[in-house]
């Protein structure tokens, strides 16, 4: 186990996911798939891209959206499941979209250019793949 708590049968598979997801759209900048303490399970860059975020701060970055979400579980009863979310920042969209058992959640950040058709596109593939997985 990792530091994250995860094995490395697990996370050679989230690492396999990554890579995946990152070969959706040319429009993804980085795909980070989180425990709900916020911890990156597994991370991926796309080449020649330039985070956005030191890494204090985007630790700090996945631990609040890792606590959003658990927060939003909390609704699950009254509204159901939340299927994605997505905030659009000035530089960066970023798509969060929980695993289908909701262990996990991942991250993406998109181009700021990235249309909605793009958005819908790549969420579409992301909880494709994910449902054949669960």
């Amino acid at each position: 186990m990792d530091k994250t708590g995860t094995d490395t049968s697990t996370k050679l598979t989230y690492q396999n996911k990554c890579i995946e997801v990152l070969n959706i759209s040319e429009k993804i900048r980085y795909i980070g798939i989180l425990n709900k303490f916020g911890r990156t399970i597994s991370g991926k860059l796309r080449k020649n891209t330039q985070p956005l975020l030191s890494p204090d701060q985007a630790r700090d970055e996945h631990f609040i959206e890792s606590v959003r979400q658990q927060l939003r579980n909390s609704f699950n009863t009254s509204i159901g499941k939340t299927l994605f979310s997505i905030t659009k920042n000035e530089f960066v969209t970023l798509i969060l979209i929980p695993s289908e058992n909701q262990d996990v959640l991942y991250y993406i950040t998109i181009d700021k250019d990235a249309t909605f058709t793009d958005l819908s596109n790549i969420i579409t593939r992301v909880k494709e793949f994910e449902s054949k997985e669960s």
